[in-house]
């Protein structure tokens, strides 16, 4: 099992959600988050102010997948996700070593 973590722009969340969902990838957590990367923030005027935005608002999206669906998660997030220009965002994959559902006790991949 892996967990597949991705920063995406906010308002491509219903994109990734839908294109996850069309490869049977069901459950997900959705977390807002702040950050930059090669973006490295924007300024913005506001009543006549300058102001430096150094954190551009993000969504983290985690997808705890099998091993064998996680290249097919990785291309629908980059699919959904991609606009081409500075700040889609990244993805991170990483070991999982187990998961529980804790309605059942089920554990492993019969979990997720």
């Amino acid at each position: 099992m892996k967990l597949v973590t991705a920063i995406i722009k906010p308002f491509k969340l219903d994109a990734v959600r839908e294109a996850l969902h069309e490869i049977h990838i069901e459950g997900m957590t959705v977390t807002e988050v702040k950050g930059y990367g090669r973006q490295k923030g924007h300024t913005e005027i506001y009543r006549g102010a300058e102001y430096a935005i150094e954190f551009m608002p993000k969504l983290k999206v985690e997808v705890a997948v099998k091993a064998d669906l996680v290249d097919a998660a990785v291309e629908a997030i980059v699919q959904a996700a991609q606009t081409g220009k500075i700040g889609d965002g990244k993805i991170f994959i990483t070991p999982l070593d187990n998961a529980v559902r804790i309605r059942t006790g089920e554990s492993g991949e019969d979990a997720l």
